[in-house]
This record gives structure tokens, C-alpha cells and sequence, in this order.
């Protein structure tokens, strides 16, 4: 028997990066997945190499920071396997500018996808895990959150409020037995990050700060 046998996992962002590498491992445990995510071409191919495996997969196109989309999501997941006992958050996206130059609409963009969509996910699954009887929660920060970075001023903003949202979060959850966590990844070598990564001259000197001598994968 695995560990996740009969249990549901709601990931955001599930369709590419560390959200589908979350629902390639859940799914290799026996979990049912559900995968929330804006690329709606995305999510049907990796939705489809899932279901190729044998793992049972309900994707669902949305916008995290919409509270309307939210509430599809955990509806659609609920409807199609009972309930979620778990949900991750991996959604995010950047945006590298000088901060006297960043437009207003952007900041707000990036605000509105990597905390406000935090606090969306977390409350209307969070309502359903209270109803059940409690469950998990595990939001992706950044260590971004603690260490300062050029240019980079939104989204280390953001990766700082997910780790505060969750210290402040779990003491609410608790009473519905209702865990939070935050995982605060280094670089990791997904779409986001390759402008960075796969850059001639910023990836090999941006390497040199990481001891191990690589970038993580997302598996």
C-alpha cells in the first residue's frame, strides 16, 4: 500500500516545473490529483502523460488569484474525488526590473498570482479540509524570503509574505487540525528561471554562490 492511496492532492501550478514534479510523485504514491493551473495547453499535455500512467487526474484551467476560479477548482476537485486532503502551492511568477522603473500593473500582478493566491487557495480548501476533518497544506516560498537580491523586488516580497502568511496561518488551522508549511527552494532549473540559468554569462557566475556546484532540478 502507499502512502497516499485514496487521498487527494490539489496542486497549483501542477502543470510544468515543481508543480508537476509534486504530481508525478504524488500520483507514483497512489494519490488522486488535482491540477489547477493558467496554461490551459499546458496542463492538457502534462494532464494526459499522467493519465497515460494510471494516475486518476481531474485539470482544471484558472487564475489562482480569482476568487471565482478558486472556487472551481476545489469544487471540480471535491466533486471528482470527495474531498482534498491535501493542497500544494507552487504558482508563481517573476518579473526582473529596477524598482524605480517597475509598473504598477506588474507589481500587482505578481502580488495578486504569489500571496494573494496563497491566502485564496489556502481559505476555500481549507474550508473544505475543516469540513472533512483536517488536512495538509504546503505553500512553496523561495529563499528569496530571506535573502535580499537585485532587481528582483516583487517577487522576494511575495516569498516573504507566503513564509509569514504561513506562521500566522497555522495557528488558525491547527484548532481544524489543519497543518501549513512553507518550503523555501534555492534556484531550481525550471521555465522560470532559465533566462537566468541559461545565460552564457549570469548562469555560470550566479552558480558560484551555490556550494553544491549545480542547480536543483524539480524532481
Amino acid at each position: 500500500m502507499s502512502r497516499f492511496d485514496g487521498r487527494t492532492i490539489l496542486i497549483v501550478g501542477g502543470a510544468q516545473g515543481m508543480g508537476r514534479a509534486c504530481a508525478e510523485r504524488f500520483g507514483a504514491e497512489g494519490a488522486n490529483l488535482a491540477l489547477f493551473d493558467i496554461e490551459a495547453d499546458t496542463l492538457t499535455g502534462t494532464s494526459t502523460e499522467l493519465e497515460a500512467r494510471g494516475f486518476p487526474v481531474e485539470a482544471i484551467t484558472g487564475d489562482v488569484s480569482r476568487a471565482s476560479d478558486v472556487e472551481v477548482a476545489v469544487t471540480r476537485t471535491v466533486e471528482r474525488f470527495g474531498g482534498i486532503d491535501v493542497l500544494v502551492h507552487t504558482a508563481a511568477i517573476v518579473e526582473l526590473r529596477p524598482l524605480l522603473e517597475f509598473p504598477e500593473d506588474l507589481w500587482r500582478r505578481i502580488v495578486d498570482v504569489n500571496l494573494t493566491g496563497v491566502f485564496l487557495t489556502t481559505r476555500r480548501a481549507g474550508q473544505e479540509m475543516a469540513r472533512r476533518g483536517g488536512g495538509a497544506i504546503v505553500g512553496f516560498a523561495s529563499t528569496n524570503a530571506f535573502f535580499a537580491e537585485e532587481l528582483n523586488v516583487p517577487y522576494s516580497a511575495t516569498k516573504g509574505g507566503i513564509v509569514m502568511f504561513v506562521r500566522n496561518a497555522a495557528l488558525d488551522l491547527a484548532r481544524h487540525r489543519i497543518r501549513i508549511n512553507a518550503v523555501d527552494p534555492g534556484i531550481i532549473h525550471t521555465r522560470l528561471s532559465a533566462a537566468l540559468i541559461e545565460d552564457p554569462v549570469a548562469g555560470p557566475e550566479y552558480l558560484k554562490r551555490i556550494p553544491a556546484g549545480r542547480y536543483g532540478t524539480p524532481e
